[in-house]
């Protein structure tokens, strides 16, 4: 539910600048094995031939200054200060070789030392902001994972599946979040997305997700709307407390009830969010229920939180429930993609393709192919039905 990023962007985007380091870093690896030493020992070897290959009035081998600016960007510290030093002994030895009418002035040997010198400085600032950026890379990743649980194959009697993409925009980490929950009531299903993005929304994520984790095992679902409710009312008031000027953060949710007694239903809470798709093999519909007002905003109404509603459900059906990052995708012509529609033609052209895996890989890169791969938010894309014998057994789709 973040924002779009709008106008010139004047820098890379974090993930954009740790997508390129990483890319670089592939790149430059064989079996393995780095070659980051290549490039700047070819222009090295090329340089000193073409210098000794022309006339004594051309002299090139000044160039050789770059040599140690092309080893700052894609070596380490020290493969660049060896590049230096190999580009101050060539220079010094290519300019002996020549008569003395021919040789350099004393600048040019000091403009090589220095631009080594400046090389190696540049190299270390670069290394370490690299690995900075790659460690706060970790942290988030580990962070989403730990709100993000991985989830067992068939946990709960459930045949799920989940697909998680980061946006192109400043912060790498959101609020959307899921889960499934066993408990003594059936199994419960929570989707949802909180507004914002950065630390606050994860840290709201995850009370959330707390809160259900717990409320959902001993709770009528009914009960567990009412305390998610709750929750981010007390999480906002903490947040008040401590003076952030973040607590009015709310979220869309769709909570799903599967009960033991009622196979051939479920039971749905939604709150502001996007009512789940049905996909079988007999087409797409919407679930038929109304939508609440979100997480967060339930004081604005006398009715408390959304009612329970249950709903047929068949057993060759998956629902659907996607996050802000799919139903605001947009293509060049700023049209929206059309997720009812493609999942319904996917369907038609396979019936298999209702199996949750499958389903979410398809909305994944349906989604990311709509909007070229650029994400206006978060995307969260979970499928999940009923297990049975027919419909086998599959875990979660990995990110």
């Amino acid at each position: 539910m973040g924002g779009r990023r709008r106008g010139p962007v004047a820098r890379l985007s974090r993930p954009a600048r740790e997508y390129d380091v990483l890319r670089r870093h592939q790149l430059l690896r064989v079996r393995g094995r780095s070659v980051a030493w290549v490039p700047p020992l070819v222009v090295l070897v090329a340089i000193t031939v073409v210098d000794f290959n022309t006339a004594g009035e051309f002299r090139m081998i000044s160039w050789v200054v770059l040599v140690p600016g092309i080893a700052a960007a894609i070596c380490g510290v020290w493969g660049t200060a060896v590049f230096a030093v190999l580009a101050l002994v060539t220079y010094f030895v290519a300019d002996t070789s020549y008569p003395s009418r021919y040789e350099s002035s004393l600048p040019d040997f000091i403009l090589v030392a220095l631009g080594g010198i400046l090389a190696v400085l540049a190299c270390a600032v670069r290394v370490r902001g690299e690995r900075h950026m790659l460690h706060m890379r970790d942290v988030a990743e580990t962070t989403r994972r730990t709100v993000l649980r991985p989830l067992p194959a068939d946990w709960g009697g459930l045949d799920h599946a989940a697909v998680y993409l980061s946006s192109d925009v400043e912060a790498r980490v959101g609020g959307d979040f899921y889960d499934v929950q066993q408990g003594l009531h059936g199994t419960r299903v929570l989707v949802g997305d909180v507004q914002g993005k950065g630390l606050g929304a994860v840290e709201a994520a995850a009370a959330l997700l707390g809160t259900f984790r717990e409320a959902a095992y001993h709770e009528a679902i009914g009960t567990v709307a009412e305390r998610l409710e709750l929750r981010i009312h007390r999480h906002g008031l903490h947040l008040t407390a401590l003076g952030r000027d973040d607590s009015d953060r709310f979220a869309t949710a769709v909570l799903i009830g599967f009960p033991e007694d009622a196979p051939g239903v479920v039971d749905v809470v939604v709150f502001g969010h996007e009512p789940p798709l049905a996909v079988g093999p007999d087409g797409v519909r919407q679930l038929p229920v109304d939508t609440g007002l979100p997480l967060g905003l339930g004081e604005l109404s006398d009715d408390g939180p959304p009612p329970v509603q249950r709903v047929p459900l068949a057993p060759t059906e998956t629902l659907l429930i996607t996050t802000d990052g799919v139903t605001e995708a947009r293509d060049a012509e700023d049209r929206f993609y059309p997720l009812a529609a493609e999942v319904a033609a996917a369907v038609a052209a396979d019936p298999l393709a209702a199996e949750p895996r499958r389903l979410v890989a398809y909305v994944r890169d349906g989604t990311l192919r709509h909007s070229g791969g650029h994400l206006a938010d978060d995307t969260t894309v979970f499928a999940v039905r009923r297990s049975t014998p027919g419909n086998g057994r599959k875990g979660r789709l990995q990110s």
